[in-house]
């Protein structure tokens, strides 16, 4: 099958010339990331990812039970918890338990990182468990929910790695390696990782849910403003491909693996 490269390159479509950001970066460049492993004393598994000013803690946690509808099934669950602290952003931004419910967006940010992981899991491997991944952001700059699927992959292999050692389970229920970025369009030019600031004047918005080899599990892509075309959308993956490749070499990096 041909790479989207080569399929872009058919249709006579290149990348745009190399333009620098505010940051000083390219146009196909993610920002600077860090992963640091182990963050959480308590939990399985657990990481500090930093991209750009962004930064979230995600914790794995595991409990013997799973959601009502898998009982008896022999089948486990992973799902996450993701919430913002008050002095994330520059003004702020009041917790959820204070108001007594959890906004939409966060729902809809937990969904998406819990069906991240399901889908490049075995969750029969799992045997009748639910594992947690809690998402925490420390300090937001644009991509906070890619961050945290990008973290939570880390803290979940890690939070598999003890429950190998320690024979809660007898096999590695991880098939695929996952993580995520943005891309957008931005005055009909695609960016790749975008800080809130181009966030904020973008007029397509997108999130790309990738595995290691190049598969998609979730494309959630906006236009804000102007409709944008199938070629600016093959740009798009093409470009959440390469920061997805980099991303993926920061978690290796970071877990030790190949």
């Amino acid at each position: 099958m041909a790479s989207i490269e080569e399929l872009l390159k058919g249709k006579g479509i290149t990348r745009p010339k190399v333009a620098r950001r505010s940051d000083s970066r390219a146009l196909d460049e993610i920002r600077q990331a860090k992963i640091t492993r182990d963050y959480c004393k308590h939990a399985l598994g657990s990481c500090l990812i930093e991209i750009g000013d962004t930064r979230v803690i995600c914790a794995a946690s595991m409990e013997n039970k799973v959601p009502p509808h898998l009982k008896n099934t022999g089948t486990g669950w992973i799902t996450a918890e993701y919430g913002m602290l008050p002095a994330s952003t520059n003004t702020r931004t009041a917790r959820e338990s204070s108001r007594g419910r959890t906004k939409g967006r966060t729902h809809e940010i937990q969904r998406l990182i819990g069906r991240s992981l399901r889908a490049a899991t075995s969750l029969s491997d799992l045997g009748e468990r639910t594992v947690w991944i809690d998402c925490d952001v420390l300090q937001a700059d644009g991509g906070t929910r890619t961050a945290a699927i990008t973290g939570a992959y880390v803290a979940l292999h890690d939070a598999v790695r003890v429950m190998l050692g320690q024979q809660i389970i007898a096999r590695n229920p991880l098939l695929e390696q996952v993580a995520a970025v943005s891309v957008g369009i931005i005055e009909d030019q695609v960016f790749l990782d975008l800080s809130y600031a181009e966030d904020s004047n973008a007029s397509v918005d997108m999130n790309v849910v990738m595995t290691r080899t190049g598969k998609l599990i979730e494309v959630q892509g906006t236009a804000e403003k102007d409709p944008f075309t199938i070629d600016q959308l093959m740009m798009l993956i093409d470009f959440a491909k390469k920061g997805i490749d980099e991303l993926m070499r920061k978690q290796c990096l970071a877990l030790g693996i190949p």
